[in-house]
């Protein structure tokens, strides 16, 4: 059952092929069997899921089912989830049992979605190989001595390897593509507002965004459809309806106008990699696209954009995490300074603590202009090159990751080389912008991803561009060895 899509699954479940109950165990003993190697997951649900599962089965019974019922799923350890644990992949949260669900794990749950479990990540969502985290890094399922990114690392690893068809993610400057593009996954970042962010532990609040991790771009619209809508709950949510994204999958591709990133050509990028973008591009020329090359003179400067509005808001997020009300507390404080200073200096990693020390300094008084607003200048600047852009294609589309997968321990002592694994990824996140990575071939047996880049709210035309082309390829299709 783990060699079928979320689609082909719903349709076995909706056929009395087999029954969610059925569907759980084969999931939950493949999380037994494989997750101590890839270790994908923090947090496993059995009694939960089988819950779950058995209620799904009642509702699909008496046809009362909702459109996602019985199907399985892994969280991302970043959304509370009432009742179970809620790590955030950190010390600070170790203990943290969440006592309400987040948005999107409650709409699901009311779809009839099956929670296997919650997947690790790096901490608090800074990272781009899922070294960082408090519960050890996870292992990239096509080989094991690589990463399989980051910060959703764990919600690829858990997909790619089928021990869930889908899975939650975040992404706040490439955390859902640019693991998809390292594992061979389909991943989707939808517009900043289109999936409410109440219950989503925030990093950095004007870029962290829902999204999902799943097999195919069908896969994708089922989820997303469940998953967006407005709530009240979230001032950065926006009150826009919901088309239903499966419906316009199959619009035809003819004379669909592709921007092709010139600036993500010029360095950086691996000729194999390079090569076979150029092969999937010219898929869509077939498929009756147009290429066009157009630049955006400011993407190059999003990766120090990025890295002083990302800190800063981080650094004001964090602050809570203090060793009072709740998660990691130090032991035998001798007076309240000596709380916060060892509570949060033994809770947080030293990825967490430099973005943390990163983002006061830029926020200090005298640095404030020149460091943080002088970010927000240039912000401005990337979405008005984005807006430009789009008034001559309907899509942009490049690379997601100058490289496959890199050896675990190569670049964690590096944390400028690690920073620009995300070069391609953070300009949409600056610009909040939906975007996503669909796989498009292998290197040395690693796979590559293929991004697509939407204006505000295009997240249907997307999906259907990254259907079309999944139609006409199998890269999506295939599964690591040892794991089919």
């Amino acid at each position: 059952m783990h060699h079928l899509t979320l689609a082909e699954l719903n349709e076995g479940l909706r056929a009395r092929r087999f029954s969610s109950v059925e569907l759980a165990k084969h999931f939950l003993a493949r999380i037994e069997r494989l997750n101590p190697t890839l270790n994908a997951l923090i947090t496993v649900t059995p009694e939960y899921a089988l819950s779950a599962a058995q209620r799904a089965d009642e509702l699909l019974a008496s046809g009362e089912a909702g459109a996602l019922a019985g199907l399985p799923l892994i969280h991302k350890d970043i959304f509370c989830t009432d009742g179970v644990l809620t790590t955030c992949g950190s010390r600070m949260l170790s203990n943290f049992v969440a006592p309400y669900d987040a948005t999107i794990v409650e709409k699901l749950s009311q779809s009839g979605v099956v929670m296997l479990g919650k997947a690790n990540m790096d901490e608090f969502a800074m990272g781009s190989s899922n070294e960082t985290s408090y519960y050890g890094p996870v292992k990239n399922p096509w080989d094991l001595k690589k990463v399989p990114g980051g910060s959703s690392g764990g919600s690829a690893a858990s997909v790619a390897a089928r021990l869930a068809p889908v899975a939650t993610a975040t992404d706040t400057g490439g955390s859902i593509r640019q693991p998809a593009a390292l594992t061979g996954l389909t991943g989707l970042k939808p517009t900043y507002g289109r999936v409410s962010r109440y219950g989503m532990i925030a990093f950095a609040s004007s870029l962290d965004q829902a999204g999902t991790m799943t097999i195919t771009a069908k896969d994708a619209a089922m989820v997303l459809r469940d998953m967006a809508g407005f709530d009240p709950r979230d001032s950065t949510s926006v009150d826009t309806p919901v088309p239903d994204y499966v419906a316009s999958l199959d619009q035809p591709l003819a004379g669909l106008k592709i921007g092709l990133l010139k600036e993500f050509f010029e360095s950086g990028l691996e000729e194999s990699t390079a090569k076979l973008i150029r092969e999937a591009l010219q898929v869509y020329e077939r498929l009756g696209a147009k290429l066009i090359e157009v630049s955006l003179p400011n993407l190059p400067l999003s990766v120090p954009t990025y890295y002083v509005v990302a800190p800063a808001e981080c650094s004001s997020n964090l602050s809570r995490f203090d060793g009072v009300r709740f998660g990691y507390r130090c032991e035998n404080p001798q007076g309240l300074e000596d709380l916060y200073m060892r509570s949060r200096g033994e809770g947080f990693g030293a990825e967490v603590k430099r973005r943390i020390m990163t983002g006061t300094y830029v926020l200090s008084a005298g640095y404030y202009d020149a460091y943080y607003l002088r970010a927000q200048k240039v912000r401005r600047l990337i979405t008005d090159d984005f807006a430009r852009a789009f008034q001559q294609v309907d899509v942009l589309m490049g690379p997601t990751s100058p490289t496959p997968a890199f050896d675990i321990g190569a670049k964690v002592d590096d944390p400028i080389t690690m920073y620009l694994n995300d070069i391609y990824t953070i300009g949409a996140n600056l610009a909040g912008l939906p975007a996503m990575s669909i796989p498009c071939g292998t290197v040395d047996g690693l796979p590559v991803g293929l991004q697509i880049i939407g204006p505000h709210f295009a997240e249907a035309k997307l999906l259907n561009v990254a259907h079309g082309y999944q139609n006409e390829t199998l890269w999506h299709r295939d599964i690591p060895k040892g794991y089919a």
